[in-house]
């Protein structure tokens, strides 16, 4: 690849590697990676420990769900906004900058005496973390030739497809043995080597003219536009429901001012002469379907990693950890698989891989739909272990077969443009599903509730054996009846959860295949498209 080819940042880190040896490569590669690792562990490790900040700092369950929600909104408000910044302040500037600020968040967090403080801290974590995952990916585009970036991309993709599940695994245990605290200290250890091996890897920036820094305009209505308008949205979406919808003023709010937000913000990217957000990437075709794609992976990712934990502590008394722990085989194999599918990545046709990493999700999905209150081991394995592969073939092929067909100069805005529709994908999932059970729920229990008479022979006898458990330790004859027909009201309830965790199951499985079209409308994904590829 001629100098005339390539950028400042990629002629310098050809001379690092012709100094140092090939090492040096890799080396920024798992410096960058653990970067966008921590982001992504972080946006799931508090789920499981929301009880014990609660109790510890004195706050009701509303709000300490706000350690999760302030996180969530001030990450998805960065991700667009980080080719922007790097361009403003240097990429290894800002990427640096980025995961000095995360680590020392991390540390106001493990250190907070209050919630407010923890929330703010949390906040701030999620603005510095969003850099580090947009940011990740283009540097390795960047730094690879394209025949590794299958290669390289599976690093990323283990970043990606098995922190959300690390997460809650890793906090259960901290929690359970340590202290809540810990799950943000374990942060400082591995934010500092990060740093420092960055520092050390990422070739330096180029330094830009005083003109060519009087001339960079900053497009102030884009930015506050876009952060209204993903941080209102994200709001709806992760306190929608508990709120019961537009039944909340604030939600109503929130909805209204997040759709107006983004019509302005629109209209400004369109018009100004250097928008904060490089909106003509979307004018490729691969780009658009592979953004679709991608929020649909993260619907799904994240959706299914909310469904299989919920329904394993609620329904069948599995502790967090135990929960978490499920889904480890899934989690190895995706991480076996990534080397495996990183080299058959570029030879194959990558839209064919999408397929088959569907279909298996799909086929996932449909088996989860049998679960019952009986589930084992062996109900939750088949599934994981199928969802496994599935996600790295979906993953992998998908991000190359997104941008292998591109202009070098779109790769970084479309790469980021992925992050964010993978993370909203996530919230619009949860969000989704967690809806979904509350309502189907109610459905299945009305449609039980209607066999549950007084004629019913079954009823009856099973009415008589729980009064006279209750009366044999003593209660009286009312109260005994009382206790029995509240422990049938409680099957009933436990059965039409069950039934409203297969609906989901199902409704995930069919919406899946109805994809299918759409994704012979992506590029092939051949390395050869990508030969001299330069990113900014």
């Amino acid at each position: 690849m001629s100098a005339a080819t390539t950028t400042f940042y990629q002629q310098e880190l050809e001379r690092q590697v012709a100094a140092n040896g090939e090492i040096y490569r890799y080396l920024l590669a798992i410096a960058v990676a653990v970067g966008a690792l921590l982001e992504v562990v972080d946006s799931s490790i508090t789920n499981v420990a929301l009880p014990h900040i609660q109790g510890n700092l004195g706050a009701t369950a509303s709000e300490a769900a706000w350690v999760v929600t302030g996180y969530a909104v001030a990450n998805v408000i960065t991700m667009p906004l980080a080719v922007w910044f790097g361009e403003l302040f240097g990429k290894k500037s800002y990427f640096i900058f980025s995961m000095i600020g995360f680590t020392v968040a991390s540390m106001i967090c493990g250190l907070a005496p209050n919630l407010v403080t923890l929330v703010i801290a949390r906040v701030f974590q999620g603005l510095f973390g969003g850099g580090l995952l947009a940011k990740a990916q283009a540097f390795l585009f960047e730094s690879f030739p394209p025949e590794k970036q299958g290669m390289i991309q599976g690093l990323f993709g283990v970043c990606v497809i098995v922190g959300p599940i690390i997460g809650p695994t890793l906090g259960g245990y901290l929690t359970d043995n340590l202290d809540w605290r810990w799950i943000f200290f374990i942060n400082l250890p591995i934010g500092i080597l990060a740093t420092i091996m960055c520092q050390l890897f990422i070739p330096k920036d180029r330094k830009r003219a005083p003109d060519e820094k009087r001339n960079f305009s900053i497009d102030w209505l884009g930015i506050l536009s876009l952060a209204l308008m993903l941080g209102s949205l994200q709001y709806v979406l992760e306190k929608g429901q508990d709120d019961d919808w537009f039944s909340s003023p604030v939600i109503l709010v929130a909805t209204i001012a997040s759709v107006v937000a983004f019509f302005v913000f629109l209209i400004q990217e369109l018009t100004t002469e250097n928008p904060a957000v490089y909106l003509g990437v979307l004018k490729h075709k691969s780009v658009a379907i592979g953004v679709m794609y991608s929020f649909l992976l993260g619907l799904v990712l994240y959706g299914m990693n909310y469904v299989i934990p919920t329904f394993s502590q609620f329904m069948l008394g599995y502790t967090a950890l135990q929960a978490g722990m499920l889904q480890i085989p899934g989690s190895m194999v995706s991480a076996f698989m990534f080397p495996l599918v990183g080299k058959l990545t570029g030879k194959l046709d990558a839209r064919w891989m999408v397929i088959t990493g569907t279909i298996l999700l799909s086929v996932s999905s449909f088996m989860l739909a049998s679960l019952t209150l009986d589930a084992g081991w062996d109900q939750f394995l088949w599934p994981s272990l199928l969802r496994g592969p599935a996600v790295v073939l979906m993953y992998l092929p998908l991000t190359l077969a997104t941008v292998g067909g591109i202009p070098a100069k779109d790769i970084g805005g479309a790469t980021a443009f992925m992050s964010l529709t993978r993370q909203m994908g996530g919230s619009v999932g949860i969000a989704l599903l967690n809806t979904l059970l509350v309502r189907r729920a109610d459905f299945h229990r009305a449609v039980l509730i209607e066999k549950v008479t007084p004629f019913s022979s079954a009823v009856t006898d099973r009415l008589h054996a729980l009064s006279g458990l209750w009366a044999s330790n003593g209660f009286s004859p009312l109260d005994a009846q009382r206790h029995a027909l509240q422990m049938l009201d409680g099957a009933v309830q436990r059965q039409a959860l069950t039934l409203s965790y297969a609906d989901i199951s199902w409704l995930v499985a069919i919406a899946l295949l109805i994809t299918l079209p759409f994704v012979f409308l992506l590029s092939s994904g051949k390395r050869a498209s990508m030969a001299g590829a330069e990113m900014h």
